[in-house]
């Protein structure tokens, strides 16, 4: 329960520093938001999930920078003879803990084509792989941008580190990584975004697709419904290739 009370203070301290530096009148050209889905449950069955995310831009002229990190944390009660002696016990455990953190740096060559620099790295107890860290190289194309649509694709080969959770061993690789991303207003309160994520490699090949529909309640605030699918070509026997992820968040946007 502490882990889910730091991470909601970690969001509204963000919230009122950003609204303090508003205040001043120093904008600095970075937007971002902060999302932040909370559910606990008492009674006949306990449960305790958040997940959380930040998520910053910064565009000029001549740059692009991105960063982002995410945060999943579940517990929940589970049934079981967990010390053979016969009797039903129950226990309140850990079944999903994630955290990802992301960064990238774009330089423009002119208004739809630049070189980029991205950096991920996750670590997730409940996954294949335990860690994975990718570095990459790559050209990125803006097919559309405008103030109802945007389109971006990013491509180019990069560098993956990951430790396998059945064995403890790590896989270096070379791999070839792909990103979609898409923004959609379809209304002055609704948007839909979808990010599509990939890197190849012959060890193992990661798709990762976040879709999303946000509807703003006020200027700052919007509330959020997600679907995340995550996918890894090789995994463990006995382990399933295909994860998803559904929420509903509250949205804090930064400008």
């Amino acid at each position: 329960m502490k882990h889910l009370i730091l991470s909601a203070a970690v969001l509204a301290a963000l919230s009122l520093s950003h609204a303090a530096v508003a205040a001043d009148g120093d904008d600095d050209g970075w937007t971002g938001t902060g999302e932040l889905g909370l559910a606990m449950a008492r009674g006949n069955a306990r449960s305790e999930n958040l997940n959380a995310k930040i998520d910053f831009k910064n565009e000029d002229d001549k740059w692009k920078h991105h960063f982002y990190a995410k945060a999943l944390r579940a517990k929940g009660e589970v049934t079981g003879d967990f010390d053979g002696n016969g009797t039903t016990e129950e226990r309140f455990e850990l079944n999903a803990n994630r955290f990802e953190f992301g960064a990238s740096s774009a330089l423009k060559m002119n208004e739809v084509s630049y070189w980029v620099a991205a950096l991920r790295y996750e670590k997730d107890d409940f996954a294949p792989y335990e860690n994975q860290t990718t570095f990459s190289l790559g050209y990125g194309h803006s097919f559309i941008k405008n103030e109802r649509t945007e389109l971006s694709a990013e491509v180019g080969p990069g560098y993956r580190r990951a430790k396998l959770a059945s064995t403890g061993n790590t896989e270096s690789e070379v791999i070839a990584r792909g990103v979609v991303d898409f923004k959609h207003s379809l209304t002055d309160t609704t948007d839909l975004v979808n990010n599509f994520l990939v890197e190849a490699g012959s060890d193992n090949t990661f798709m990762q697709n976040d879709f999303g529909v946000a509807v703003k309640i006020s200027d700052a605030f919007a509330l959020k419904a997600g679907l995340q699918a995550r996918h890894n070509t090789d995994v463990a026997a006995g382990q399933k290739k295909t994860d998803t992820l559904t929420t509903v968040n509250l949205v804090y946007n930064f400008k």
